[in-house]
């Protein structure tokens, strides 16, 4: 990578943090639900309880994505770092890491394994997953940061060559130009021995679509209503929780889910610094959007960010597929 500091990170101090401010949240949360129509931001899903959820989500049998993109780094991870050879790995929206130790042991494999760099929202759930990464690979230099990535953030100097990974279908929670702002400040920050790796859900048949983000246990429902307890517990709020039912349905026109509270009667919401805001029964906040992709919109997509696709690696079944990306110039 191109910028960042070395200095305190020793793999023992506390994240490097860049956090996002409670004015922020408080900006976001105004502006969002005095649009029309109404809408949150899916970043403040992830406080610690909504990580927690959304771990559980990976797991259930209905949501595909984590299985199919496992598979397809087990099977394609060798040929990854054989090509690039990273010696740091930096993860945007890392989570608990799970699909990363397949990265960092080929890494290890390889010899080349010397830094990783976790990039997450949630601050308690970065530290739980650095604390248990430091146990498994003390020999690797591990630098959590803490960061809200559809903002501009830093990233510490790593040992290069690096490769940054998005994985998780994770890009399509932006419509076209937020992912490419996201996608050009990475490639910005790219030396030209660096790669980009990410990882997206390939259009499918609706109905498998529609399973994965309406489960039979309710985790989904639970993950989506979190945002609003999240507000009542930070901000004040006094959302009456239980009369908000989840929605989530996928438009085929438009390649994408989109997720949404549905009000299930008339009522007005006091939130301090925001201010009060009327609900009509039936009214629904959107709370995320996923899109998703075939070859050409990601080749455009990452065109438009100064990135250029050298290996194309679709699942057998067409269900997922990662894409190694350079940045151009």
């Amino acid at each position: 990578m191109k910028s960042g500091n070395h200095s305190g990170l020793d793999g023992t101090t506390p994240p490097y943090t860049v956090r996002r401010s409670r004015q922020q949240m408080i900006s976001d949360v105004r502006q969002g639900l005095n649009t029309s129509p109404k809408q949150l931001s899916p970043k403040y899903f992830y406080d610690e309880r909504g990580s927690e959820l959304f771990e559980e989500i990976t797991e259930l049998p209905e949501y595909y994505l984590t299985r199919s993109e496992k598979l397809l780094l087990e099977q394609r991870i060798s040929e990854i770092v054989a090509s690039v050879r990273p010696c740091s790995l930096v993860e945007l929206g890392a989570g608990s890491a799970t699909k990363t130790r397949i990265i960092l042991d080929e890494m290890r494999r390889n010899g080349c394994a010397e830094c990783y760099v976790p990039v997450d929202v949630s601050k308690d759930f970065l530290e739980a997953t650095a604390i248990q990464l430091r146990t498994d690979y003390p020999d690797i230099r591990i630098v959590p940061v803490v960061s809200d990535i559809t903002e501009p953030f830093a990233i510490p100097a790593t040992a290069g060559p690096t490769l940054v990974a998005f994985l998780g279908s994770t890009i399509g929670n932006f419509p076209r130009e937020q992912a490419v702002s996201l996608l050009s400040h990475i490639a910005g920050e790219m030396a030209s021995s660096d790669r980009f790796l990410l990882g997206a859900d390939m259009i499918k048949d609706a109905a498998v679509i529609n399973r994965a983000y309406n489960d039979s246990r309710g985790v989904t429902a639970a993950f989506n209503l979190n945002v609003l307890e999240r507000l009542n517990r930070e901000l004040g709020a006094d959302f009456p929780v239980s009369d908000y039912k989840h929605r989530a349905f996928y438009s085929s026109d438009q390649h994408r889910v989109e997720m949404h509270l549905v009000a299930g009667r008339a009522h007005k919401v006091e939130i301090p610094q925001v201010g009060q805001i009327s609900f009509e029964k039936g009214e629904s906040i959107r709370t995320e959007l996923s899109y998703k992709y075939d070859r050409s919109i990601l080749e455009d997509i990452l065109a438009a960010s100064g990135l250029a696709i050298e290996k194309w690696m679709p699942a057998d079944d067409g269900s997922f597929a990662l894409a190694l990306a350079r940045a151009e110039g």
